[in-house]
């Protein structure tokens, strides 16, 4: 809906129109940026679409203002009762001839002559009319925009300021005047060149400055080159300076200087804090992750450095409480915040326990579950937090990148921890970068990773037990004469704030923290990763029988492949299945191990392909040859039968005298081919050789008639 009087922008060339009159189906506008503004007709339904699709944008009307008469002067009143009469008088009237563009000029000319005023001050008058709202304070004189502290002076040529003495021989001589054009100068060199991520100084800026307008260029052996301009031509570095100082935007010179990133996080105003957001105890938790500044020793050989560890922790806004730990190995990941957010709902008594540590309920009360969780884009973007919002009811807000300061609280705590393992933890990082012939602080590594944890379990108990300096204090809380401590702020605000705290059965969580997949029931079992399950279950239902459900969804643990969870229909409990016979050479292997394993098979396979498919290429070239002499050896042979009936009639006498010829070939002597060389064997008596070979042996009977036998089918067949 667009109104009389109302005021718009355009977005493209940031115009800003009135609209002064409306005449179905046209509407009467005007510039109220110019100098001299004559009414304009649009149509009625282009101003509609301009406003739907977000080309021009309704505006707050720049001349609304109220103004106390007590602080009108006397003149000005009467300039503007003056100037109203003759709107009112000689204006307003003739109002619908002058908003048509034809005839306007006649009108006005008409106006001149009956008010004896002169066309252009009709035409002021007009204009300052329709442009400042059609009210009476619209004829108010500018006074208020002339002079006045805090305001730029007009800019003319003649100087003003303090005059700058140069001496020019022996003669004082003044510098140049900052006019409009110099002001305009300054603006670009400093959009240009200071605003850039090159970081250049002032000093810089303004030398760039006279290269670019207060110079001569010209060419000397072929370089080109500036000369630069007397100083009674150029304006001083002061005065430059001076005009910086005006047309500087600390906001804008930080992130064009050096980023957006760096204005959020150093340089923002800070108006507000973390404990404004909530109302108690639960409502948000902040959760982040670090890497600890120290290196590790393995459990089973301290001599092995094993590198650094990833804390992860879990504060509640309201109270400053660490509701959540873990030091390990995993991250900054999912694996990682997903063991924070199990320690989250865990037993803090058991847990300390694990580490020796004996603590009482009393000393780290908190087991429950958030209304929302801050936490990093990175770990807090996929299917298990899906989970969390979904099933568990709990609202994830993610930062933007490189915004840590939005989780100011666990990032405070983290600076912290790392302070005092530098104080008094050997193997901890002193210096960013060492210094030649500095010691190689990993060389001093002595904690293990149960150690390191132990001491970080320290560290958060002192924490709770802590004042917090600087904590916004209730008044409720000072007329108890409670002490800001975490611990004090938890009890105190779950006594005195709805709080949103909330238990949850630990199997529970973490079935909706460890990540889900599909798994595809076959008759082999539950192929999940190409690896196979079976559960009880399945095998009381016959799943692998009725194959009627082809997937299932699964929950997995990827540091364990040895079983997978599919979660009952009510969400309250699970089916274990257990890793099968097929794939049991997995066991105890990580999930990321075994895809790395198939991904090296497939990449053996597909780089093995081009030999597979040459060996195929010959093994067809070589049978084709075989079968090519066969055909040919056929074709050759004499002794082919004269009918088809013949051919093939003494087929079962063929195969046996085949069989024959095989036996003979095939059969096995065990004795080897040639023992020794022949001998001669001489009588001593006569001096005579002796004949000691063996007799010939006859062929056998069998032979012998299937010899004969064949010979007869041959007769036959000539």
């Amino acid at each position: 809906m667009i109104y009389i009087n109302q005021v718009f922008q355009y977005v493209t060339d940031s115009k800003r129109i009135r609209v002064i009159d409306m005449e179905e189906p046209h509407v009467y506008i005007v510039n109220i940026d110019t100098s001299s503004a004559m009414p304009r007709k649009e149509l009625y339904s282009s101003l509609t679409t301009d406003i739907k699709q977000g080309e021009l944008l309704a505006i707050s009307d720049p001349y609304a203002k109220v103004i106390s008469e007590a602080d009108l002067t006397e003149v000005q009143i009467r300039k503007r009762e003056e100037d109203w009469g003759n709107i009112q008088k000689y204006c307003v009237p003739n109002m619908p001839d002058l908003l048509q563009k034809q005839g306007r000029e006649s009108k006005i000319r008409e106006i001149v002559q009956e008010s004896n005023l002169g066309k252009t001050k009709v035409k002021k008058l007009l204009t300052r009319y329709w442009q400042r709202g059609m009210t009476k304070n619209a004829m108010l004189p500018d006074y208020s925009s002339s002079g006045g502290k805090g305001r730029a002076k007009a800019l003319t040529n003649a100087k003003v300021g303090r005059p700058r003495r140069i001496n020019i021989n022996n003669e004082y001589q003044t510098g140049i005047n900052i006019t409009e054009e110099v002001k305009v100068q300054i603006e670009h060199v400093i959009n240009k060149y200071y605003r850039k991520k090159n970081n250049y100084s002032l000093k810089d800026v303004y030398n760039f400055m006279l290269r670019d307008f207060y110079s001569d260029r010209y060419k000397e052996s072929g370089e080109l080159k500036c000369r630069l301009w007397d100083a009674t031509r150029t304006p001083s570095y002061h005065q430059f300076y001076y005009w910086f100082k005006k047309l500087e935007d600390p906001k804008k010179d930080i992130q064009f200087r050096k980023s957006t990133k760096e204005y959020e996080l150093k340089h923002r105003p800070i108006l507000s804090n973390s404990k404004s957001e909530t109302n108690g105890p639960g409502t948000r938790f902040q959760i982040d992750a670090t890497i600890a500044d120290i290196y590790l020793v393995s459990s089973l050989d301290v001599n092995k450095v094993i590198g650094r560890p990833v804390i992860y922790a879990v504060l509640d806004v309201y109270s400053r409480i660490i509701t959540g730990l873990y030091v390990g190995l995993e991250g900054p990941s999912w694996i990682g915040a997903m063991m924070a957010l199990d320690n989250m709902v865990a037993d803090k008594v058991e847990f300390c326990k694990q580490y020796g540590i004996d603590i009482t309920p009393e000393q780290w009360p908190t087991h429950h579950l958030p209304e929302i969780i801050i936490a990093d884009r990175g770990e807090f973007e996929g299917y298990s937090v899906d989970n969390l919002i979904n099933n568990l009811n709990i609202k994830i807000e993610n930062t933007t990148a490189y915004r840590g300061d939005l989780k100011g609280i666990v990032e405070r705590k983290f600076r912290t921890f790392n302070g005092k393992i530098k104080q008094k933890a050997p193997g901890a990082i002193q210096k960013e970068y060492r210094e030649r012939g500095d010691r190689d602080y990993r060389l001093d590594a002595t904690l293990n990773l149960k150690e390191f944890t132990a001491l970080i379990i320290t560290m958060a108990l002192h924490h709770n037990q802590k004042v917090i300096e600087k904590y916004p204090v209730e008044k409720e809380m000072v007329a108890e004469g409670l002490v800001p401590t975490p611990i004090n702020l938890w009890n105190w605000g779950i006594q005195n704030r709805s709080g949103r705290l909330r238990t949850i059965d630990k199997n529970i969580l973490r079935l909706n923290v460890l990540p889900r997949g599909k798994g595809t029931i076959s008759r082999a079992g539950i192929k999940f990763k190409n690896l196979l399950y079976g559960s009880q279950r399945a095998m009381e239902e016959n799943w692998y029988l009725k194959l009627k459900n082809r997937s299932v969804e699964v929950v997995y643990d990827p540091r364990n492949v040895e079983k997978i969870y599919i979660p009952h229909d009510d969400g309250m409990g699970f089916e274990t299945c257990i890793l099968l016979e097929p794939s049991q050479q997995h066991k105890g292997d990580f999930l990321e191990e075994i895809v790395f394993q198939q991904q090296l098979r497939n990449e053996l396979e597909e780089i093995e392909s081009t030999n597979q498919i040459q060996l195929t290429v010959n093994t067809d070239a070589a049978m084709e040859e075989i079968i090519k002499k066969a055909v040919k050896n056929k074709k050759q042979s004499s002794n082919q039968p004269t009918s088809k009936k013949a051919k093939i009639a003494s087929i079962r006498d063929n195969k046996d005298v085949e069989k024959l010829l095989n036996r003979e070939s095939e059969k096995f002597d065990l004795l080897p081919d040639k023992v020794s060389e022949s001998t001669e064997v001489i009588d001593f008596a006569t001096k005579e050789k002796i004949d000691d070979s063996p007799p010939k042996k006859s062929p056998s009977r069998l032979m012998q008639k299937l010899k004969k036998k064949r010979d007869e089918e041959l007769g036959k067949n000539k």
